[in-house]
């Protein structure tokens, strides 16, 4: 029984690691009408896997190799799709494959919109200064060290919410950084603290992980039934922190007295950000759009407000001369100022801080992670040529079909320990498998949670290891990864627990 439970657990990160992205329905449909010929067993088929591997392994070394995870990746997915289309032409079937390809880009096509539109809005509200805020007034409140690995903690759990986890990481990994520089056991424990709650918090919402997202799309999961997850994802959350809770310092780090206040329209675009999400989920439950629809829109309302900007600049926030110190109102250009304190640069210095850079929305678009962006179309559009090969059908069978869909499951959320959990549920996804409301939640929680238990498992640990380097390490993780395991244990005994009329 453990021989057997051991080698379906490895045959599920093989094959989900190296079945990604297809975003399931439209290709599952498409494929359906098609009929694809099984090269399961063809030299095109093995060599699909072996260049998706290859492409897999680069873009998890990208530290080492320096080599932009995209590239591979993409390189691969238009290789595959060069061999597939080669074997259809031949065949004279060179038309199903143009469709099948065409079913892919589609569903990229719809999360690259609804992704492009949510980073655009984070940079902007970066912009202007909004984040920043946040870090400040947490650093100067003079919270003890305990406090504020609470605080961290469950701000990360509801920021991630409607932010990416690995935005939300770096955010409070910047405050973690800042008040623990003399107790590197802070920092460690916060860190990983962070990581557990970026990935929950990210877990119950619909917008607030690529997982939840595509399930979302997908529709297999109303909108509203996300939200049964919040009390497993807060007990994911709270278990480890409880426990990690009695190793942290008891001391206070020096208060830090500063003021940092947000850009003007930061608030507004915070807003305009809000009623974006809210549009998004009315075009899906009311109008039956797709939610990227609705971002578009909600993408004008951020290109409208970025034009009233630049037509009404603000002047300066100086009130008073920083020369003289009596009052003066000062223009946004002041072509008075080489001479007033050509004398005295550090006045100058201060006085340039007052003057508002020029807001652009096109800007924002143009800082995107584009890498991130790439690397999701290659992953994609791969998946989409191993699902048309029949590899994911292959799982698909041996997963769910000769498998209780409770331990395929947990599993697939151990597995999301190894392999990126966007990968692995746009693979479970594209297997369509026939499991009830109840069975999807809980894949969408373990696979949203699972990455946890190792700091390789998410973005958020990866970003927050580059960002802590010495402290926070895949080792230092790795001591703590039983503990974070009795927390997937526990969430997912709450979700029955509390959801069991889902299943």
């Amino acid at each position: 029984m453990t021989n057997k439970f051991l080698l379906s657990f490895v045959q599920i990160v093989l094959f989900l690691g190296l079945a990604s992205p297809a975003f399931a329905a439209d290709i599952s449909v498409g494929l359906a009408e098609i009929k694809p010929l099984d090269l399961t067993q063809h030299w095109v088929g093995y060599m699909t896997l072996v260049l998706f591997v290859t492409a897999y392994l680069f873009a998890m070394t990208e530290e080492i190799t320096d080599l932009r995870k995209s590239k591979p990746m993409v390189f691969a997915a238009s290789v595959i799709w060069i061999l597939i289309a080669g074997v259809y032409a031949s065949g004279g079937m060179s038309e199903q494959a143009g469709l099948a390809f065409r079913s892919s880009l589609e569903a990229y096509a719809e999360l690259f919109l609804f992704i492009m539109v949510s980073m655009t809005y984070l940079n902007a509200m970066e912009d202007r200064s909004v984040f920043e805020r946040l870090r400040v007034w947490l650093l100067s409140k003079n919270f003890s060290y305990r406090q504020l690995f609470w605080i961290t903690g469950f701000q990360a759990f509801f920021i991630s919410a409607v932010c990416n986890n690995l935005t939300t990481a770096l955010l409070m990994g910047s405050v973690i950084l800042a008040m623990g520089k003399n107790s590197p056991r802070f920092v460690t424990l916060s860190c990983i603290n962070v990581v557990v709650a970026s990935n929950a918090g990210g877990s119950f919402s619909p917008f607030g992980d690529i997982t939840t997202l595509l399930v979302w799309q997908k529709g297999v999961v109303p909108f509203a039934d996300f939200f049964s997850l919040l009390i497993p994802a807060i007990v994911n959350l709270a278990l480890p922190a409880a426990i990690m809770h009695f190793f942290i310092p008891k001391e206070r780090p020096e208060p830090v007295k500063e003021s940092q206040p947000m850009k003007r329209g930061g608030v507004v675009i915070i807003v305009l950000f809000g009623l974006t999400i809210v549009t998004a989920t009315c075009f899906e439950n009311f109008l039956n759009l797709p939610p990227a629809a609705g971002m578009m829109l909600g993408l004008t309302y951020l290109k409208f407000f970025s034009y009233y900007m630049q037509k009404t600049p603000a002047q300066s926030a100086a009130t008073t001369d920083e020369m003289t110190g009596n009052p003066a109102v000062e223009a946004k250009i002041d072509y008075f100022a080489p001479m007033k304190y050509m004398n005295n640069p550090e006045a100058l210095k201060k006085k340039e801080t007052h003057l508002e850079q020029p807001f652009d929305v096109f800007t924002k678009v143009a800082n995107l992670e584009w890498d991130t962006l790439l690397f999701f179309y290659g992953v994609m559009v791969a998946v989409g040529g191993l699902s048309f090969i029949g590899y994911l059908g292959v799982v698909s069978t041996h997963l769910y079909g000769e498998m209780d869909p409770t331990v395929a499951n947990i599993l697939v959320g151990v597995a999301s320990a190894f392999v990126d959990n966007g990968t692995i549920m746009l693979a479970v996804l594209t297997m369509a498998p026939d499991i009830s409301q109840g069975q999807w939640l809980l894949v969408t929680l373990t696979a949203g949670v699972g990455g946890s238990m190792l700091s390789v498992g998410s973005a958020a640990g990866v970003g927050l290891m580059g960002q802590a380097k010495g402290v926070y390490t895949f080792v230092s993780h790795l001591k703590w990864s039983p503990v974070i395991m009795l927390g997937y244990i526990a969430s997912i005994v709450v979700h029955f627990a509390i959801n069991g009329r889902y299943f």
